[in-house]
């Protein structure tokens, strides 16, 4: 059976073959904090993306319930 390549495996070989032979060959990076870090900033920047858009969201939703309330009163204002 021949060996799976998934498709992480591909995008690491198109963005540096060396670093894709190294990983193959088991040789461990020298700057795993970094990459560490780095990993974190990235976690912090989409935790940071993902509250911005609940919250245009929210403001959507309140867009739409202040334009309905104006509606409303409007339209009870036209029937009286």
């Amino acid at each position: 059976m021949p060996p799976i390549v998934r498709a992480s495996e591909i995008g690491s070989y198109l963005y540096c073959r060396r670093a894709w032979w190294y990983r193959k060959q088991g040789v461990e990076s020298e700057n795993r904090g970094e990459l560490a870090s780095g990993t974190e900033l990235h976690m912090q920047h989409g935790r940071a993306v993902m509250a911005a858009g609940l919250l245009q969201i929210a403001g959507f939703v309140l867009l739409l319930a202040a334009i309905a309330m104006i509606v409303y009163e409007l339209s009870g204002l036209i029937l009286r």
